[in-house]
């Protein structure tokens, strides 16, 4: 991540020194590309996607307090912390946020939010946060998805015990299918699942064992594999009536596998990014699904958070 940012002061708003800007942009995910607990910890595979959230935040000298957009109250608790973990909390931040990430599907839109806007609060300081300390800061404010890692990546998305980029993602893209509804990830989280997770303990290490081995190979085939056996043993936690659906579709396009918003609506069709069959599986998957909300096309992508210029 680049480490350069606006800190020097200058004239701003109201009277007010703006002392630093900077501009940030997360991932979000299609769902997870596996989902369970190991050793007794919640863990999730992330599958960060070409979905980002922007977050600007301007730092301002004399009256502190957060400027949030409305409905954005958890992302201001967020710069609110990471500024009293800086020792900065006698300033004014003002947070801009563009994110056209839906919410309560699984794509990790508030999670997106978090940690885009706790990196921008920490170079607005000229402090570059690692991804570790983002995830502390976030998962302190809610279950969080590891969009903060470099690649893909395992992470105990309630507690941040685990935290491991598994390495960079082979080449896959993904077509999304968005059938409707909506799950409000906090409240899901707050429901005990750990005992349903255990019921897939076997289907979960043999997603997982697979998962780092096509990622340690660069074998979509083997990501395509491991995420479609975690996609089926989830439906004992959050059934998706539709499932059957998107396993045969992806069956007759020659996907790789399938994936799902463990803890969401959205499911994805994996696709081996070689074989440039993305664009005619997004159109082929509009015609199929008539019904749905959305269709999108993504790319595989590697987690982490990127300062840009504005």
């Amino acid at each position: 991540m680049a480490t350069s940012s606006s800190n020097g002061s200058s004239p701003s708003e109201n009277g007010s020194e703006l002392i630093g800007s900077a501009t940030v942009r997360a991932p979000g995910v299609c769902g997870e590309l596996a989902q369970g607990v190991i050793g007794g910890n919640h863990f999730l595979v992330t599958c960060p996607v070409d979905f980002y959230s922007r977050v600007k935040v301007d730092l301002y000298a004399g009256k502190h307090g957060i400027e949030a957009p409305e409905g954005c109250e958890k992302t201001g608790a967020a710069v609110r912390r990471t500024l009293l973990q800086l020792k900065n909390a006698k300033v004014r931040a003002r947070l801009t946020i563009n994110n056209p990430i839906p919410r309560g599907k699984g794509m990790a839109s508030s999670s997106a939010d978090l940690t885009a806007a706790i990196a921008a609060t920490g170079l607005a300081l000229g402090k570059e946060l690692s991804s570790e300390e983002i995830a502390q800061i976030a998962l302190s404010i809610e279950p969080t998805d590891g969009v903060m890692i470099p690649g893909v990546a395992l992470f105990d998305h309630r507690a941040g015990t685990l935290h491991e980029s598994l390495g960079p993602p082979p080449p896959m893209e993904i077509v999304a299918i968005d059938l409707g509804g909506t799950v409000d990830t906090v409240q899901f989280n707050m429901v005990d699942r750990f005992q349903r997770w255990r019921a897939v303990d076997e289907q979960t290490a043999e997603a997982l064992r697979l998962l780092r081995q096509g990622i340690a190979e660069q074998d979509p085939v083997l990501v395509g594999q491991g995420a479609s056996i975690s996609a089926d043993a989830s439906q004992i936690v959050l059934s998706k009536p539709r499932l059957s659906e998107v396993k045969e579709f992806a069956e007759s396009v020659d996907a790789v596998g399938i994936n799902v918003g463990h803890s969401g609506t959205i499911m994805g069709v994996l696709l081996d990014a070689r074989k440039k069959r993305g664009a005619s599986t997004f159109h082929k998957a509009k015609e199929a699904f008539p019904d749905s909300q959305e269709v999108y096309h993504f790319r595989l992508m590697g987690g982490g958070v990127q300062q840009v210029t504005t």
